[in-house]
């Protein structure tokens, strides 16, 4: 049974007439009749009645009608929709962003995308960076933003976005808050929030011990914005990457000696195909200029 076949079956109901169903098809009426008959073939019997000038469904036919109609419906549904998401018409899919990803040179990018593209719906799904490779694999997401130190395993197709450099959280008043770069050695002996979902928290462990640095874990959090209101409450320190989010009352400045940084990457699979409105994000997030980005100076 094929498209067709039931479009000029339905338009010969509405007509009851061979001749104007076919103008309506715009096909010869031969080519009309050849189909329909193809499709009684196919259903096992006659679908209509001609009677000299005068044509009649069948009680089959009459079954059929509502069905065949609603399969026509849906196929004009299902194309309708599919043009619209070819055009990025209500067009959707998934993006991974790691949990401690922050908005100050994310957000600038996401918001001149959305409004070149105010047809694509993007939901943000977020993560640890091995639950975003699980759930990338599995084809929940389609692209995830994030950083891993050891990569993403072989399938992983990895374009780095930008990096950026550690940094201190501290509390305003606090003594190392006057100064424009911070040593780690200069964070011995003080209160440390630790953030649990830091993908980077084994080497700044080792820079720290390299450095002689002890730090006394007072606290520890999965959530970002607990962590850094922490500090702003004069509660401890926390090592987090410089695009973090800001708040009052809280001092971010870089850690030096060494320099530490993280780089942000768009990952996907190898091999899989982008639908539209992915391909569409990809080359956006990619051709970025995200070195001229706007971010926040690290300042108060």
């Amino acid at each position: 049974m094929e498209m067709h076949q039931i479009r000029y079956f339905l338009a010969v109901c509405d007509t009851l007439n061979f001749t104007r169903a076919a103008e309506a098809c715009h096909v010869t009426q031969p080519a009309l009749t050849r189909a329909i008959q193809k499709l009684e073939e196919e259903l096992g019997g006659l679908l209509f009645r001609r009677e000299r000038a005068q044509t009649h469904l069948t009680d089959l036919g009459q079954l059929v009608r509502p069905q065949l109609d609603q399969v026509l419906r849906q196929s004009m549904a299902a194309q309708q929709a599919a043009r619209a998401f070819l055009k990025l018409d209500n067009a959707s899919f998934r993006l991974g962003v790691m949990c401690t990803i922050g908005p100050l040179r994310f957000m600038p990018f996401l918001g001149g995308f959305s409004r070149r593209h105010p047809g694509i719906d993007m939901t943000l799904v977020e993560g640890v960076p091995n639950r975003l490779c699980d759930r990338l694999h599995s084809g929940d997401l389609d692209v995830a933003v994030m950083a891993r130190p050891g990569g993403f395993g072989e399938r992983a197709d990895a374009a780095l976005l930008y990096e950026e450099r550690f940094a201190v959280a501290l509390p305003l008043d606090h003594p190392l808050a006057a100064r424009e770069a911070v040593r780690f050695a200069d964070l011995n002996g003080e209160t440390y929030l630790s953030r649990i979902n830091c993908e980077h928290a084994p080497l700044l462990d080792e820079v720290c011990d390299r450095a002689g640095t002890n730090l006394k874990v007072a606290y520890a959090s999965e959530r970002e914005d607990w962590i850094l209101t922490m500090v702003a409450s004069g509660l401890g320190i926390a090592m987090v990457p410089e695009f973090s989010a800001r708040l009052p009352n809280l001092a971010i400045r870089p850690l030096v000696e060494p320099v530490v940084r993280r780089r942000v990457s768009l990952v996907s699979l190898a091999g899989r195909r982008f639908s539209p409105p992915v391909r569409t994000f990809v080359q956006a997030i990619r051709a970025y200029d995200w070195p001229r980005a706007p971010d926040l100076a690290l300042v108060a």
